[in-house]
């Protein structure tokens, strides 16, 4: 089941419209852990240059997103913390990394990392997941 699980989350990531948009790349996925990596374009920098605060916290929550629903079961944010602790420089690839930090039968804890292709880190999060019963819907497509 597990490997079910994980193949029907990565299909899923590949087509998923917004994250295809910013060019967000699964590198590695697991239960209760995954690491995205984006290489930001200019469309998304704000009015001084940079890599928009929304662009990080997107390659943020797309880790997020996938560490939580690894487990085979609907799983929707609740809350999340997000300090940003360094400007990345234009063009460098992000790598946010997200692992399980406690689960229960409700909820989850997570901690999610941003760092640039220098091991700057860029960003840090904390993200609580509310866990419903509901098996993800797409498990059985394809």
């Amino acid at each position: 089941m597990g490997d079910r699980i994980l193949h029907s989350l990565r299909s899923q990531a590949a087509k998923e419209p917004y994250a295809l948009k910013l060019g967000l790349r699964v590198v590695d996925l697991g239960p209760g852990r995954a690491v995205i990596e984006m290489t930001p374009g200019k469309d998304v920098r704000n009015i001084f240059g940079m890599t928009h605060g929304g662009a990080i916290f997107s390659v943020i929550d797309e880790a997020f997103e996938l560490s939580c629903n690894a487990h085979g079961t609907v799983a929707v944010a609740l809350s999340m913390t997000i300090t940003y602790h360094n400007p990345p420089d234009p063009g460098s690839t992000l790598r946010a990394e997200s692992r399980e930090v406690h689960r229960s039968r409700k909820t989850a804890t997570y901690e999610i990392r941003v760092t640039d292709a220098n091991g700057l880190l860029i960003a840090s999060c904390q993200a609580l997941a509310y866990r419903k019963k509901d098996a993800l819907p797409f498990l059985n497509e394809g």
